[in-house]
């Protein structure tokens, strides 16, 4: 694959190999013929790779979680993979794990739970199930444009609504206003919070670093819609990116005070395992004017380094300039009047959870 091939609608630059495999093939021209490469190269780019959708049959479908930097401890995935294809997304190099590449094949080779409403029926039913906010969107969104014909992640609130659980929602997809008859009930019994993840306000920059996520306007539409009907709803800066996104801070905050939004919070971009190449390539394809200077700026927020894994750390920056965008970020808070979600979000209410029936013909009986 030519290293510097855009798709457009995808993300990705690269299609690398995982961490795990024993294999893999790096593209090179070797001077011979390297015009019919690069035609075939150009030919491959200008075409739209498609979404393939895998049937994953789950057998647990609630993962658990003890970080700190977390605001929940359960949280369910009713995909693995997401079309959405931000480039920077943490959550790419968790296709290693399944023999794909956590480039392109990670936003287009989409595994889909369908049991994923049956199998959290049951495992809510066990006996010494206690409840905690469950989140969905944790790992990858549970909006993504093929939920529009799954709905995998209408089945799962399904099954919370009926049985009072309740659950937070990480979106960057105005999709979710679709299942407010189910959230709003909810909200109304303090079970539900939704986060909408804008990262910028720019629609270029959308079309590159998020390519299949809502445009920024439909998100701040969506935060409007969603707390018109009473849902509480926040707003996550995230990533900031030093150079690329990080003018934008401010404006956003004021924007989604303007939608109605209660509180905000923010993350630095994160670049764990694969996803470094992954964001290096996108760079330099890109923003190659820049490219350099945005590493060095990353490197200053990690100590040094262009990643950290250690709790209390990974999710916010370090040093002065760790320091400076905290500070930008509490005081636009303050001049909007959006709490900061890190510190300031309302417990949900984990006492109306009634286990839910059966999914069998006995448990109507019940």
């Amino acid at each position: 694959m030519n290293p510097h091939s855009t798709h457009k609608g995808r993300g990705a630059t690269l299609n690398m190999a995982g961490r795990f495999e024993s294999r893999t093939a790096e593209w090179f021209d070797d001077g011979w013929g390297h015009e019919a490469h690069d035609h075939d190269a150009i030919e491959r780019a200008a075409k739209r790779p498609k979404t393939v959708i895998h049937i994953e049959q789950a057998r647990s479908i609630i993962s658990h979680n003890e970080s700190p930097d977390l605001g929940f401890d359960q949280s369910l995935n009713p995909y693995r993979g997401c079309e959405h294809g931000c480039i920077y997304c943490y959550a790419r190099p968790t296709h290693s794990y399944v023999n794909l590449s956590p480039g392109l094949d990670f936003e287009t080779q989409i595994f889909a739970k369908r049991n994923a409403a049956a199998l959290l029926r049951k495992e809510l039913g066990k006996r010494g199930y206690v409840p905690s906010a469950i989140n969905l969107g944790a790992n990858t969104d549970p909006y993504q444009p093929i939920e529009r014909s799954e709905r995998l992640t209408r089945g799962v609130i399904e099954v919370l609504a009926e049985s009072n659980h309740p659950l937070t929602i990480v979106t960057k997809n105005a999709l979710v206003c679709r299942d407010i008859d189910l959230l709003a009930p909810m909200a109304a019994r303090n079970l539900v919070t939704v986060f909408v993840s804008i990262s910028q306000l720019d629609n270029e920059l959308t079309r590159i670093l998020e390519p299949r996520a809502s445009t920024p306007a439909n998100r701040l539409r969506s935060v409007r819609e969603l707390t018109d009907a009473g849902i509480p709803t926040a707003v996550l800066v995230a990533p900031i990116i030093p150079f690329i996104n990080d003018q934008y801070v401010e404006a956003v905050l004021e924007a989604a005070h303007d939608a109605g939004a209660f509180a905000a919070s923010y993350t630095i971009i994160r670049l764990p395992y694969e996803l470094k190449a992954l964001w290096k390539d996108w760079l330099t394809t890109h923003f190659p004017d820049r490219a350099e200077r945005v590493m060095e700026r990353i490197r200053d927020l990690r100590g040094g380094r262009e990643n950290v894994s250690e709790f209390g750390a990974r999710m916010k920056g370090q040093g002065l300039w760790g320091d400076l965008i905290r500070q930008r970020f509490r005081k636009a808070c303050a001049r909007h009047g959006l709490a900061l979600a890190a510190t300031s979000l309302p417990a949900l209410d984990t006492n109306q959870f009634t286990p839910p029936r059966a999914d069998t013909i006995q448990g109507e009986l019940f």
